[in-house]
């Protein structure tokens, strides 16, 4: 959905007004254009050294959720992840390997195609689906993304997954339909560590808006300057990110430093998004995050968004709001959520912050006696 609100923002001048980083890097540089130098969102950062180790990213155990021997200890886990940090690592997912080895080929496959085979994908005018790049406040950001939205099945634009190659296409559709499965599977595991009622879960997500964003973000000649993707939070439930070809570059900001990311092979990454700090009434946060760029090779990611139904209604699980407890965020249908969400400049968590709820007679007056 970051990828959505870029380019919603945006509101694309036209396919002559694509612009892609790719095509930039063909011709020799020692120095970054200016329109994408960035630097007011490079710091602070953690400092890496012997006496500060990175902290560890928490891992879960997707074997160890689903046995009954071990689930308790692992929902903890989980639970914890979602509070503290809002992102963890999924090891053992059973998103199969060669499944995943064939969509790396062939995402590199479609990046490496010449830009006139790219543009009959690209970005149309008022739109925000399709393959290009987004100026915001007068700057790109160092990527080539590629987003569409891919469920429920009749949103899908006709000209863009439907008319990818077969070779692209079906490990594509299998892919997305395996990480269909995992979402609503984990999103039952997040039901129970909240103690929430997990058929209000199920019927809010179930068939609901997806959509997958594919980025590659080319080496950079100056990494200090630009950035690949600029800070925020995602506006989904959950977002799951494949590291199709192992080079890291995503930051979190924890305690307000940026903290890198290093990932087990072959792990996938699971973070909390706007919605879900909404449903669980602010117990899990999103958080912002972004990705650097590397002066000396390309990182290509793939990130799967998960959302309500458009029919569901956001806002705090009923079962957790009490006169103790009071709403913090409003309620919305999700339609007006992605409307809302898509207009607004990507900036931080800056649209969460216009689902928040002032004042507890505020909330007394929205809510009612749910």
């Amino acid at each position: 959905m970051a990828m959505a609100m870029a380019m919603a923002s945006s509101k694309s001048e036209g396919l002559d007004s694509v612009i892609s980083v790719l095509e930039l890097i063909k011709e020799p540089m020692i120095s970054v254009p200016h329109n994408y130098v960035q630097i007011d969102q490079q710091n602070p950062t953690f400092p890496v050294c012997s006496d500060h180790p990175l902290p560890a990213l928490p891992t879960i155990d997707f074997k160890l959720l689903v046995s009954d021997d071990t689930s308790d200890l692992e929902l903890e886990k989980l639970h914890s992840s979602c509070k503290e940090w809002g992102f963890f690592q999924l090891v053992n997912h059973g998103v199969s390997s060669s499944l995943m080895n064939q969509l790396k080929h062939e995402i590199v496959e479609y990046y490496n195609l010449p830009f006139e085979e790219k543009r009959k994908y690209t970005v149309r005018p008022n739109d925000f689906e399709g393959y290009g790049n987004a100026k915001l406040d007068g700057k790109l950001d160092w990527g080539d993304r590629f987003f569409m939205i891919t469920n429920p099945v009749h949103r899908r634009k006709p000209h863009l997954l439907p008319e990818l190659p077969p070779s692209f296409r079906n490990p594509l559709e299998c892919y997305l339909l395996e990480l269909q499965r995992l979402a609503m599977k984990l999103l039952g595991f997040i039901a129970e560590a909240l103690k929430v009622d997990l058929q209000e879960i199920e019927e809010m997500f179930d068939d609901g808006f997806q959509s997958v964003r594919m980025t590659n973000y080319p080496p950079c000649p100056q990494p200090e300057l630009a950035i690949g993707f600029r800070p925020h939070s995602d506006g989904a439930g959950i977002t799951i990110l494949n590291q199709v070809n192992g080079v890291d570059g995503l930051q979190i900001k924890k305690d307000g430093v940026w903290i890198p990311m290093k990932f087990i092979p072959d792990a996938l990454v699971v973070n909390v998004g706007d919605i879900l700090e909404i449903l669980s009434n602010g117990v899990y946060k999103s958080v912002e995050h972004r990705v650097t760029t590397n002066p000396e090779k390309e990182r290509i990611s793939v990130a799967f968004f998960v959302c309500p139904k458009l029919e569901a209604e956001v806002g705090p699980v009923t079962s957790l709001i009490s006169p103790q407890n009071p709403p913090l965020f409003r309620r919305t249908g999700m339609e007006k959520y992605c409307k809302d969400f898509f207009s607004r400049k990507l900036h931080a968590k800056s649209f969460l912050e216009t689902m928040k709820i002032e004042s507890t007679e505020e909330a007394t007056l929205l809510h009612g006696s749910r």
